[in-house]
């Protein structure tokens, strides 16, 4: 049965004690590649850099947070990615250990956990990463009444905007210490994603030889399918003008940023959110990048990068894009991608949340 959550009134006048749980195959923060992961590390940071007492539920033994760690089992469960027993029992530990004597709200960032949040005394928000579409979507459209959702970005709310949206909360990182270039790039073009036909790296390699530039194609490449469609489809396209770097480490990833000429993201798909391309902003690097899901409401067409509506399109692009100033890249990415916004937005949300028996949903912003 659906627990109903009681208001607090003393929540706003005092730091908010909260449960952040990561699925079980994930560590905090990446050793590489690692969007949600890198996003999930800066959260919890941000948020206790604002008072707030945080509790991170994961599984293994390391972290690298500010938080206190909770792990419901001793060693990570990334061999059993994409398995359900593994994600169920973590959850089912979670809110065997999570009371509303200790915690004001659960942020959940696993795929089913909407669905078991309802069995908590402790209101509950699970940010949706991916695109709340086909089976994911039915399973979010199953969510208790109790359970906000949080978008990523207004382009991902709007593909099912009869969720039950909660607010909308930008991804963001610590730019701080992140390298920068001083001018415009003249070393070859980045793709740098997972090895997936969403990520087009096929049409990176098209697009980057009729420009007549070199590619770097650095990409994550563990999973059966990742190997699978690289053999099948990257590899054949292959030539003296591509490199290919497999599962770079972050620092290297970052190196490969600012030495790039720019970033491509020719996505096939409704990007929810699109990390990469704030990581590439935030080095001074210019985005060239499809008009699909997220890109025009994180890229600045002709500012920031270029945001073009088919793929014929992107050899110019390539080639004029290293006009672009990386000082208005960075300046961009510092003012709307910063952990410090993303923190406040978040907890914006939970004051929200938990003062209200019954979510308030947010209008979905035009964009």
């Amino acid at each position: 049965m659906a627990v109903t959550h009681r208001p607090s009134e003393r929540l706003p006048e005092r730091p908010l004690r909260i449960a952040m749980v990561i699925p079980p195959w994930l560590s905090v923060p990446p050793p590489g590649y690692g969007g949600l992961e890198q996003v999930v590390h800066g959260l919890v940071d941000g948020l206790i850099a604002r008072g707030n007492a945080v509790t991170l539920f994961g599984a293994g033994h390391q972290h690298g947070t500010a938080a206190d760690f909770v792990s419901t089992v001793p060693e990570l469960q990334y061999e059993r990615l994409g398995e359900a027993l593994p994600e169920l029992a973590h959850l089912a530990r979670v809110n065997h250990l999570v009371s509303a004597a200790d915690f004001d709200v659960v942020h959940d960032h696993t795929t089913i956990g909407p669905l078991l949040a309802g069995r908590r005394a402790v209101p509950t928000v699970a940010t949706v990463h991916g695109n709340p579409v086909g089976e994911y979507g039915t399973v979010l459209s199953d969510t208790d009444a109790g359970v906000g959702l949080v978008a990523i970005s207004h382009a991902q709310r709007r593909m099912n905007p009869g969720l039950p949206w909660v607010g909308t909360v930008h991804n963001a990182m610590d730019i701080r210490d992140v390298p920068r270039k001083t001018a415009g790039g003249r070393g070859p073009v980045l793709w740098l994603a997972r090895f997936s036909p969403d990520k087009g790296p096929d049409v990176a390699i098209r697009a980057c030889r009729a420009a007549g530039l070199p590619l770097v194609l650095a990409g994550k490449c563990n999973e059966p399918a990742e190997r699978r469609y690289f053999a099948e489809v990257v590899e054949p396209l292959l030539d003296e003008d591509v490199t290919v770097v497999f599962n770079a480490d972050r620092a290297a990833t970052l190196r490969m940023l600012v030495d790039s000429r720019c970033l491509v993201m020719p996505i096939q798909w409704e990007e929810p959110f699109g990390m990469v391309m704030v990581e590439a902003m935030a080095t001074g690097t210019p985005v060239v990048a499809l008009r699909r899901g997220s890109v025009p409401e994180l890229v600045v067409d002709g500012v920031t990068g270029m945001v073009r509506d088919r793929a014929e399109e992107l050899p110019a692009a390539l080639r004029e894009v290293v006009r672009l100033d990386p000082a208005a890249c960075v300046a961009h990415a510092a003012r709307n991608f910063s952990i410090e916004r993303m923190a406040l937005g978040y907890e914006e949300v939970y004051r929200r949340f938990a003062l209200a028996a019954v979510p308030a949903r947010e209008p979905i912003a035009a964009h």
